[in-house]
């Protein structure tokens, strides 16, 4: 939905992966499910947004006429929209472990490759009529880290992104209709930090190598393939993982903005904070220690980060990190602050949305707690739509503060 009195603070919705759903009918079913009762929730007079999740699955079918024209009326019916789409998990996402392997394929392979674009097709045909809204697709980013030492994989991954780019330039000139690609940074991954990601464009994504490419595959200007890579590509900035990453809010967004990076998504999330690792740690951690999800752990101490690759890694040096502190990579409602034991990061989200709303950062915004299914009892005393209503709730009121 639009911020009607805020029109410069873009479009907000929430991501629907936090539906399980990877088959088309499984995700049409989903959507007539939840989406009418957050929308009368939320936005019951007005248009709304929708952030959709589809599986490399789901998309496929959706190129047949019939799916296509179904997802259309199920939106048009319940009086929602689509801006952006999810493309970052490929397959299964809910009720078995996904962890590292939801970053497969990574932007190596073509798979990943065919699976962007389709996306990007589909969002072509999905966006609304209004010429000035542009649309976005977030990704992966790059590859799991440990993957991304092999040889050539950054050429690799440069190469296909590139390839990727020269689609949406395509569809730009065949519809009209700008999409953007948003790498999302996550903790133990190739694009891990601000300072990371910055360096990859920079270096690879729009450098010489890079403008030469897209030229060869569109017959761009070099100037015009410049400005057409710094349009279509792009960073998800998923407010979750930056807190984890202990990055600077302010600082950050700066480093985008002064390399002439766009962030054409900004997810809107919080996680775990453990001011102080103590004895009761683990005993308080371990209803959040699940087997579905990778919870990568970041610990400070004396301004030094630490990195675990999941909770159980962490929590086997719990004696070396008392009195530390922990951010964990687990998704929980925007709108607590405390928990039963500890606390989450949503400060951190309220510094992003407080900067936004005094210098838009994105033109979308997207609510997105996937881990519902997976968060204590304690925590989910409500269904799930009254939960994601509470979520954009708390999120407009922060941007009306």
């Amino acid at each position: 939905m639009r911020f009607a009195r805020r029109p410069d603070l873009g479009h907000l919705t929430y991501c629907t992966n936090i539906h399980p759903g990877e088959t088309w009918p499984e995700v049409a079913a989903s959507l007539g499910r939840h989406l009418p009762e957050v929308k009368r929730r939320v936005a019951a007079d007005q248009p709304f947004g929708v952030g959709l999740r589809l599986s490399a699955v789901a998309t496929a079918a959706l190129r047949e006429p019939a799916a296509l024209e179904q997802l259309k009326a199920l939106l048009e019916d319940n009086g929602c929209y689509v801006f952006t789409i999810n493309g970052f998990p490929y397959g299964p996402f809910h009720g078995r472990p996904v962890k590292e392997q939801v970053y497969q394929p990574d932007w190596r392979h073509e798979e990943r490759v065919t699976y962007s674009a389709q996306l990007a097709d589909l969002l072509a045909e999905l966006l609304p009529a209004d010429p000035a809204l542009e649309g976005s697709i977030s990704t992966v980013p790059g590859t799991f880290k440990p993957l991304a030492e092999a040889p050539g994989a950054t050429l690799e991954m440069t190469r296909n992104l590139v390839r990727h780019a020269a689609h949406l330039v395509d569809i730009r000139e065949r519809t009209g209709r700008t999409i953007a690609l948003a790498l999302e940074p996550e903790p133990c991954c190739f694009l891990e930090t601000i300072a990371e990601t910055v360096a990859f464009f920079e270096q690879h994504l729009f450098g010489a190598a890079a403008i030469r490419h897209l030229i060869e595959l569109t017959g761009l200007a070099p100037g015009e393939a410049e400005a057409a890579l710094r349009r279509h590509l792009g960073v998800c900035y998923d407010v979750c993982h930056a807190a984890v990453e202990f990055e600077d809010p302010r600082g950050s967004l700066r480093a985008l903005r002064s390399a002439g990076i766009g962030v054409p998504k900004l997810q809107l999330s919080a996680a775990l904070r453990i001011a102080e690792v103590g004895a009761a740690t683990a005993a308080q951690l371990q209803p959040f220690d699940e087997p579905v999800y990778l919870h990568q752990v970041i610990e400070r101490r004396d301004g030094r980060l630490t990195r675990h690759l999941d909770l159980p890694q962490a929590l086997a040096t719990l004696d070396e990190a008392a009195g530390a502190e922990w951010r964990v990579h687990f998704h929980v409602p925007v709108f607590l602050a405390e928990l039963t034991d500890f606390s989450t990061t949503q400060a951190f989200l309220g510094e992003i949305l407080a900067l936004h709303r005094r210098e838009p950062i994105s033109a979308h915004l997207e609510v997105e707690t996937y881990t519902w299914d997976v968060l204590p009892a304690r925590y989910r005393q409500v269904g799930v739509a009254s939960a994601i209503a509470r979520e954009l709730t708390w999120v407009i009121e922060q941007l009306d503060a």
